[in-house]
């Protein structure tokens, strides 16, 4: 596409008028990859890191083509949490609110809520259903929803909907649409158990992924912090109140683990909210409005409730434990540094965390090694310096063998030539480095 702007892709004036209000000024990349496919009818996957805005890659296109005189199912949006479900139906409404006349309708539908009050809201048919794939599956099995005239299906956030256990659930609500079925699907991942479900109902899809010219954004600096045997939660509470940040989430990777750290800092004084899959629904409600009213400065969860949840102004991203699958650490770390922001990522580690640390180097994060000594940031020794040393002084050893041959039988004397010779070479570096020092 030549011209990189929304009104490139010629959409409904109403959509263009939300567009200026919600303060977009070009389309990201997925944007442009996705929505001219979606408009000509193409099914597509789309793959992209969090924070690309997948989420309006989707709306616009969907809302320019629902017909606003037909009044039947026209579009089901898929969602794996509760929270993203209710984020997305919340979008739907900031654009639909600038239609000269009320024409577009659209319900959310999410577990946890009264499904006989959700049936009677169902009396007259949306044109866009939003919700959960169990709530969804439900009303279609009670008769109450009628998916069968809708030709437009979003699968959003599938690697997570296949982590836990919704995809047998949008199977059976994709089953029940029609042949011509357009399905959109948008993933930061494509595992392998989740191709079989996409060839399925995909032939011949549109397939755009969208590679991050970082792994993670680059206004986040990422930082190691040793623990040193220090006891955990204590060495926590006290990094969190040294940073005093505007607002920090810590991660772990069990419900467990998250009751257990939030109860921990809660008795050393600090005031803690918890995000885990065992909160009611009533409790998330009210814990996601706490957090937006900024009555809490901490938050320690799990990956799975935290993904989908959309929380504004994370300066600070805790890893208190690294995650399993390392795909997390990038969706933990996006959620700081948003909006030209900038954020900080912190990992407590171990020596057993040095596997993880060293496959996340490979994929190009860079981490800057810091301790917190009397209350004060202070460098670190880099945890590979060991490591280098080794190479180092492997790599002297081999230039002195080239001055002092080694015998067929090793000779009394060999090992102390070595050792000299390895020290001339030293001190030669060293007057080297003096005179290159002088010179500038």
């Amino acid at each position: 596409m030549a011209e990189h702007t929304f009104q490139a892709f010629q959409l409904k004036p109403f959509i263009n008028k939300a567009i200026e209000e919600l303060g977009f000024h070009e389309p990201t990349e997925i944007q442009q990859k996705m929505i001219p496919a979606i408009l000509k009818g193409e099914s597509a996957i789309g793959q992209s890191q969090t924070g690309t805005g997948k989420t309006h890659a989707f709306l616009l296109p969907i809302l320019h083509s629902i017909n606003p005189d037909v009044q039947q199912v026209q579009a089901v949006i898929t969602a794996p949490t509760r929270e993203l479900a209710n984020q997305i139906y919340q979008e739907i409404l900031k654009i639909t609110k600038h239609e000269e006349q009320e024409t577009i309708s659209a319900r959310c539908f999410i577990g946890g809520t009264d499904k006989q009050k959700s049936i009677d809201k169902l009396r007259q048919q949306p044109h866009i259903i939003v919700g959960t794939p169990g709530r969804i599956n439900d009303l279609i099995r009670e008769q109450a929803l009628f998916v069968h005239t809708a030709t437009m299906l979003v699968v959003d956030e599938a690697d997570l909907m296949l982590d836990m256990g919704f995809l047998h659930d949008v199977d059976q609500i994709a089953g029940k649409m029609p042949k011509e079925l357009r399905i959109f699907v948008f993933s930061a991942t494509i595992p392998e158990k989740l191709k079989p479900f996409l060839k399925k109902y995909m032939e011949n899809p549109l397939f755009e992924q969208v590679q991050p010219q970082q792994m993670t954004a680059e206004n986040i600096d990422h930082i190691l912090v040793p623990l040193r045997g220090r006891e955990k939660t204590a060495f926590l509470k006290e990094m969190l109140v040294t940073y005093n940040p505007y607002l920090a989430i810590v991660f772990v990777n069990t419900k467990q683990m998250a009751d257990q750290v939030a109860d921990d800092l809660i008795e050393k004084g600090l005031k803690v909210a918890r995000i885990h899959g065992d909160l009611t629904p009533r409790e998330r409600k009210r814990v996601m409005k706490q957090i937006r009213d900024l009555e809490y400065q901490y938050i320690v969860a799990t990956d799975l409730a935290a993904r989908g949840i959309d929380i504004e102004g994370i300066s600070h991203i805790i890893n208190y434990e690294l995650p399993r699958d390392l795909d997390f650490y990038i969706h933990r770390t996006g959620r700081t540094a948003r909006a030209g922001n900038k954020g900080l990522a912190v990992t407590i580690y171990q020596q057993v965390d040095e596997d993880a640390l060293v496959r996340l180097e490979k994929i190009g994060i860079e981490f800057t090694n810091l301790d917190l000594q009397n209350g004060e940031w202070v460098e670190a020794n880099d945890r590979n310096r060991r490591k280098k040393r080794r190479k180092t002084d492997h790599e002297l050893e081999m230039r002195a063998r080239t001055y002092v041959k080694k015998p067929t039988r090793v000779k009394p004397g060999y090992k102390k030539k070595m050792r000299e010779q390895i020290e001339q070479i030293k001190k030669r570096e060293r007057r080297l480095n003096q005179r290159t020092n002088q010179q500038k």
